[in-house]
């Protein structure tokens, strides 16, 4: 009955693992068709001309530097007004950093609103697992407006450790050019608006200022800027769920986000079934042997010689 039993548990755990399987294959094959402009069923929708977009927002953007680092002695000023080299708040921890002006009528307030709504989320605590440095690219902003926004986001963004891992910097021209052309941020000054035009996002650096992730738009999945700071952080922020959840994750440099990896979930599912398999037959066999389900055949005993009979 017990060997009925285990090889049922074979059978379904193979039927299973085959399925599983299948269904990857068959997913991985309409991904590639939907995503490619060159597969069957592909319809290119017409893009937007160029000379329709304002002039202002042609020459905006990210340029993605990604494994290149930024000067680290490049020098600014906090919200006290202290000079502080950029350096000092790198070596120990990974860094989000945000480019907003101050006096932003609307799209900087909104990626900061965004920012810090996913910091909410997660259980890292700034300060402890990682710092957040927002440094304006307008040269007029002054350290009392970087003050008062700071102390805006303090009572947005209530946790331990926020007032000392939250950074708001300002800088004159020189230092904002620096910084901005390494991070690959580009911005204008729109004359017809009386406004910085420029884009949405935020960029995640290792501790030793390396480029590591860009997160773009106005939200950010509080899973994508997790797994950011955790992959910045080579291992060193998280736990081991993170790492775990990374090898069925990948960064996508043109969406910005994680996306999930059929086949690396399978493989790791397809070894995950085998070692439930293997520990299941050798707890069988141990349980059988110790109840005595497997014995070994005992010889019988040779009968004793008899005497011989006499007539």
């Amino acid at each position: 009955m017990r060997r009925a039993t285990l090889a049922a548990f074979v059978s379904f755990v193979s039927f299973v693992t085959f399925v599983s399987l299948a269904l990857g294959a068959r997913a991985a094959s309409a991904q590639k068709m939907t995503g490619s402009p060159s597969a069957a069923g592909y319809r290119a929708e017409p893009g937007q001309p160029s000379s329709s977009i304002p002039a202002a927002l042609r020459e905006i953007g990210f340029d993605q530097n990604l494994d290149q680092r930024i000067p680290l002695d490049v020098m600014f000023r906090d919200e006290s007004g202290r000079p502080v080299q950029l350096g000092q708040y790198f070596g120990k921890r990974p860094v989000v950093m945000v480019f907003a002006y101050y006096e932003c009528p609307m799209l900087c307030t909104q990626v900061i609103n965004g920012l810090s709504s996913a910091l909410g989320v997660l259980s890292l605590n700034p300060g402890r697992d990682f710092e957040i440095v927002t440094v304006s690219f307008n040269p007029r902003d002054t350290p009392a407006a970087a003050a008062e926004k700071k102390a805006h986001y303090l009572e947005r963004y209530k946790r331990d450790g926020a007032a000392e891992g939250w950074h708001f910097l300002t800088g004159d021209q020189a230092s904002i050019d620096r910084l901005t052309k390494a991070a690959g941020f580009r911005y204008v000054w729109d004359q017809q608006t009386s406004q910085f035009a420029h884009p949405s996002g935020v960029i995640v650096l290792t501790p030793d200022g390396t480029l590591a992730r860009y997160l773009f738009g106005i939200e950010y999945g509080p899973r994508d800027l997790r797994f950011a700071l955790v992959e910045a952080s080579e291992g060193r922020v998280g736990n081991p769920a993170d790492a775990l959840l990374l090898y069925c994750y990948h960064y996508d440099p043109m969406t910005g986000r994680y996306g999930f990896v059929i086949m690396r979930a399978l493989r790791l599912l397809g070894g995950a079934t085998v070692l439930a398999l293997a520990a299941f037959i050798v707890f069988m066999l141990k349980r059988e042997k110790h109840e005595g389900w497997i014995s070994v055949p005992r010889r019988s005993p040779s009968p004793e010689p008899q005497a011989p009979v006499r007539y």
